[in-house]
This record gives C-alpha cells, structure tokens and sequence, in this order.
C-alpha cells in the first residue's frame, strides 16, 4: 500500500529514495502511477503540471530480500504552468535542503524525457541543462536517463529508436560520460516501470551520495541564487529577456509600418501588449537571480574547493540553441 510522506523526519535510515525529474509533461506522475499500480491517481491528459508540489510516496519494494521500502518522489517540472521557473527551483530546493539536514540522501535519479519531442531546444534543453548543474559530477553515477511515452509514437519506434540514438550520442553524452546510464520505458506497463526502477537499484546498490546543490546550500552555505542551477536559470532567463525584446521589436516595426486604424493593427499591437506583459514578468524573475559583485566573489571562493557541476565547464552550458532531433 503507497504511503505519502509529508515530513522530511518521517524517512527511514534503510529507504531506498528515488527522485524523478524533468520537463513538465515528460511523464512522472504517470511513471510513478504505474509503480503504485494507481492508474489516473496523479496523473492525467492534459499539458498542464499535474505535480504542484515535491511529492514522496513510501511502497514496498517488489522482491528485496531485506524487507527495505522504496520512496517515489515526484517533482514539478520547470516551465510549470502555474509558477515560475524560479519557484519550481526553490520548491526542490527546499525538499533536497531539508532531507540532507536528517541526513537523508537519494539512491537515485531517474531524469524522464519524453521520446515523442522531435527537438532538443527550448525547455527540454533547459531542464537538462539546471538538471545537469543541480546534480553535479559526483553524483551523476546515480542518474538513470529514461526515455517515456513509447506508446505514443505515431511515426513508429524505428524513428524512437534514432531519436534515443542521438540523444545518447549528442545531447546526453556529457550525463553518461560522468556515469549516468540510459533506459527507455517503452511499455506503459507497471512491470516495465518496476523493470527500470529495479536496475537502478541494483546497479547504484549501496551508493548514496549528497547531490551538488545539497552541499551547496547546505555544506557550503550559499544562497540558492549562487549555486550552479540558480546561474544556470539566471542564464536561461537572459537568453528568453533577449528573444522577447527581438519579438517586441519586430511587432512594433510592423505596428509603425501600418497607416491609420485597422484590425490588423489592433491585433499587433494587442500581441506587443501581451510580450511586453512576458517581458516583465521574466525581467523581474531574473533580477532576483542576478548576483552583486561581492556574492560573485563569496561563489568564486566556495567553488574554489568544490566538484564542479557538470554543466558548468561548458559541455552543456551557454546559450541553449535550436537543434532538431531525428523527424
């Protein structure tokens, strides 16, 4: 029977925890439905976030000869549609925070991405990439990168399997060069959900190991605006403020170009009024990631000392760029 945990004192010494991650809409709640054997119970058809909250969910653990229970903890995705990017960060953060203070660390990461996304930009890129930085080098040997929604492949899994292809060979490479593994629930079926989980397990057996932004926070005693994922979601908001204040340029061209009154008119300058509304909303999300140079210094003297993130020497970092996945 699953049995929700709602406080951090409540995990026990000998759990084996899981955490999933990844875009909105890449199936966590679905995979962890399956685990419960719960269909529909968290997730649903819809585009929206169905997770609001960090969740963890304590089942018994199929076939472990010790008796031991695994925790599901399922987590809302960046680009939620109820809160921002900033919000979502601190929400996991918070969690990650308060567990490691009980001494509480993860057996595991499962890093969901859906294989129907024929293209590897905009937030599927960008949750891979504060993914990669939040983790960090050391515990990237706990990451299990799994691939999701097989079933809805309308061009056949021939063209899944090219697109797993170059996952692996391109955009996972720096994951799985610092020992992260790569499976792929091509069975909506809760013995192919167990089959995923239960290699993970076996394979990461007795390996629990603190994730970066854990001993950021926690050990080194950063704010959560100097870590690695909170510059990476710094950079990442400046690379949207850039593209938002191309598109405002372009509209309001095309508004000036316009002579007299129109409905073509109203309607740009109904959609100026609407980017700009985005403009702001995104500026004011950034500035509150944006650092002083003093907390520029304090970062640069804490990481001195410290594993660097995966992304941070540039393997995925910079600014994200549109590149196609197989069609």
């Amino acid at each position: 029977m699953a049995q929700d945990i709602k406080n951090s004192a409540d995990f026990r010494t000998d759990d084996i925890i899981i955490a999933f991650m990844g875009p909105t809409g890449s199936g966590k709640s679905f995979f962890i439905d399956l685990l419960t054997r719960q269909p529909g119970k968290r997730a649903c058809n819809t585009p929206r976030s169905v997770t609001q909250e960090v969740e963890a969910i304590r089942i018994e653990c199929p076939g472990d000869v010790h008796g031991r229970s695994i925790v599901l903890v399922d987590t809302p995705g960046f680009d939620d549609t109820s809160r921002s990017d900033m919000q979502v960060l601190e929400l996991i953060s918070n969690w990650l925070v308060a567990t490691y203070k009980h001494q509480v660390t993860l057996s595991g990461l499962i890093y969901l991405h859906c294989i129907t996304n024929n293209r590897m930009a905009g937030h599927p890129y960008k949750n891979l990439r504060i993914f990669g930085e939040l983790c960090g080098d050391v515990a990237m040997s706990q990451v299990l990168l799994v691939t999701t929604q097989w079933q809805r492949l309308v061009e056949g899994r021939e063209v899944g399997e090219a697109r797993l292809g170059e996952l692996k060979d391109k955009f996972w490479k720096p994951l799985i060069q610092r020992g992260s593994d790569v499976d792929a629930l091509r069975e909506a079926t809760s013995e192919d959900a167990w089959r995923v989980v239960t290699t993970l397990v076996e394979r990461r057996r007795n390996l629990r190991q603190a994730i970066l932004l854990q001993q950021e926070l926690v050990d080194s005693g950063v704010t959560l605006k100097e870590t690695y994922a909170g510059q990476a979601l710094y950079t990442d908001y400046q690379r949207k403020l850039a593209e938002q204040k191309q598109h405002m340029k372009s509209l309001l061209g095309k508004v000036e170009a316009l002579k007299g009154a129109g409905l073509q008119k109203d309607a740009l300058q109904k959609e100026y009024n609407l980017i700009h509304q985005e403009f702001e909303k995104t500026f004011g999300e950034a500035k509150t990631l944006k650092r002083s140079n003093f907390e520029r210094l304090v970062s640069l003297l804490h990481f001195l000392t410290k594993p660097k993130a995966v992304c941070g020497s540039g393997s995925l970092g910079g600014e994200a760029v549109q590149l196609s996945l197989t069609n």
